[in-house]
């Protein structure tokens, strides 16, 4: 019910449109309150209800803030927060507030090292550092910041996350849109001023919630790429269906069948990646980790193939804008390089099968900056 009542709003409200101000609809249909507790206002969602929406997100295109908000900044109060910090996941659930986690740093090379600092002046906590590629992070009203309060920059107890508003004096934001036209910011702390209740978490806990809450974040994208790339197999048969050459359609010939049939072929093998990904949300640590690297590694790989394979099919129609298959490519090419790209998860995923501890260089490894379109 969850996905057909999905398929036929975007259908009909979004796909090909995307209209303006359509967040508060999202709320109406329950949506962002989908992930979140019923104490909290939520709905009490879980793993496979969310993979089952972002896969219709992803057919449709969509690019609001759902993971940024929903299932990073708002998983991570959801995780960390006292009562009072708690109370915000209720602007969340019923659409009034948009959020983003600011926790890549131009340079680094894994999850720990954080160099955004966070210091003690009295009763305030002063931040200074860079985030960059913070998803979502050019429309949010509030940031989940990352940042070092220890002096050893590998201490991983040494980190907090820390509540900003967009408004704070002394942060400075641009914003732009990646190629797929979802929105970024890079996020520049010149002392900023925070009071003692923006703590939201400040103990060897928080590396391990950071972790988690992508590797979920990580299989929920993939299901969105799921979407999309079905979305691309489903299109190439049927233009191969109509599409003329030679006096016949081109999907009677007999090489292009075989390459729809590895596109179909790879479309379940990435289904079943993400599957698993799903299954293990709450799993172990370990466990749960190398099934989200491994269901990204997959998803980039298949997405990668199928997404060319579309392409050439449709020839030079499927760079035009007469067509949504230039989008799927464009949002396929992003999925891609988010949260670590395929190499960065195939490596992480072998070093956890060899039972290597990589959990602290877990996403958002050696972020590539999105493709700058135009200021948001």
């Amino acid at each position: 019910m969850l996905r057909d009542s999905a398929r036929r709003f975007l259908a009909g409200e979004y796909l090909g449109k995307k209209p303006a101000n359509i967040w508060p609809r999202f709320a109406e249909l329950g949506w962002t309150a989908l992930p979140f507790a019923e104490e909290d206002g939520g709905l009490g969602g879980g793993a496979v209800e969310i993979a089952l929406l972002m896969e219709e997100f992803g057919a449709a295109l969509v690019v609001e803030p759902v993971v940024p908000t929903l299932l990073l900044a708002g998983a991570l109060i959801a995780r960390f927060g006292n009562p009072a910090q708690r109370a915000r996941l209720g602007g969340i659930c019923d659409g009034t507030a948009l959020l983003a986690f600011a926790h890549a740093e131009h340079g680094a090379n894994n999850n720990q090292v954080i160099s955004t600092t966070a210091r003690r002046n009295g009763a305030l906590w002063v931040l200074e550092g860079r985030k960059t590629a913070v998803l979502g992070g050019g429309l949010a009203s509030t940031y989940i910041v990352s940042a070092r309060m220890a002096d050893n920059p590998d201490d991983r107890s040494g980190v907090g996350l820390f509540i900003v508003p967009a408004d704070a004096p002394a942060l400075d934001i641009l914003g732009y849109h990646s190629v797929d036209e979802r929105g970024f910011a890079d996020l520049t702390f010149s002392g900023v001023q925070l009071g003692a209740d923006t703590l939201l978490s400040g103990d060897e806990t928080t590396m391990d919630g950071i972790a988690a809450v992508l590797d979920n974040a990580t299989v929920a994208l993939c299901a969105d790429a799921l979407g999309a790339l079905s979305a691309l197999v489903d299109a190439t048969v049927e233009y191969a269906k109509i599409r003329v050459q030679f006096g016949k359609p081109i999907g009677s010939f007999q090489a292009l069948q075989h390459r729809m049939a590895d596109m179909a072929v790879m479309r379940e093998e990435a289904r079943a990646a993400v599957l698993l990904g799903v299954l293990k949300a709450d799993a172990p640590a370990a466990e749960r980790a190398r099934a989200a690297s491994g269901a990204k590694a997959k998803l980039g790989r298949c997405a990668r193939f199928i997404g060319q394979q579309a392409v050439q099919i449709h020839g030079g129609m499927g760079v035009t804008e007469e067509l949504n298959i230039g989008a799927y490519f464009k949002r396929l090419t992003v999925f891609e390089i988010l949260f670590g790209n395929t190499e960065h998860h195939l490596r992480r995923y072998a070093a956890l099968a060899a039972g290597t501890d990589l959990l602290s260089k877990s996403l958002l490894s050696a972020p590539v900056r999105p493709r700058v379109m135009q200021p948001a």
